[in-house]
């Protein structure tokens, strides 16, 4: 039983179709980021620095600690 297996799976395990494509996804963007492509700007995501970096996510005016 060969099994064509994406890196990082755990060995000897069984993979769902929708654990495969999340392994093969993540190793896709690791590629790229090692290529130097840049990702497209966020749609709709914070303005400034990253909120979950700091361990609050604000809107208007409130900030919620999470």
């Amino acid at each position: 039983m060969c099994q064509d297996v994406p890196p990082n799976a755990a060995p000897g395990k069984v993979l769902t179709p929708a654990a495969r494509r999340a392994l093969e996804e993540a190793a896709q963007r690791r590629d790229a980021e090692a290529s130097g492509e840049k990702l497209p700007p966020e749609q709709g995501g914070p303005s400034g620095p990253e909120p979950t970096r700091f361990g609050d996510w604000e809107r208007k005016g409130v900030a919620v600690d999470f």
